[in-house]
């Protein structure tokens, strides 16, 4: 349905897109690239290398980790 509001991590990526001036997969593919990494320290990282806010960095980190257990 194109009326559906999305939810979660992804409501996010629009203003990310927006505020930081990279598309999700750059974002994503830096975040795999730290991999083995732990959430937080993958959300510390984009908050001090890329002074990107906690809520954002959050929703790029679980969205990124859930698809590579999917």
């Amino acid at each position: 349905m194109a009326d559906e509001k999305i939810k979660g991590p992804a409501s996010y990526f629009p203003s990310i897109e927006k505020t930081y001036g990279k598309p999700i997969a750059e974002w994503q593919a830096l975040i795999r690239s730290r991999l083995p990494a732990r959430h937080m320290e993958l959300v510390a990282m984009l908050k001090s290398e890329h002074q990107m806010g906690h809520g954002h960095a959050n929703a790029l980190v679980a969205h990124t980790l859930a698809a590579e257990e999917g």
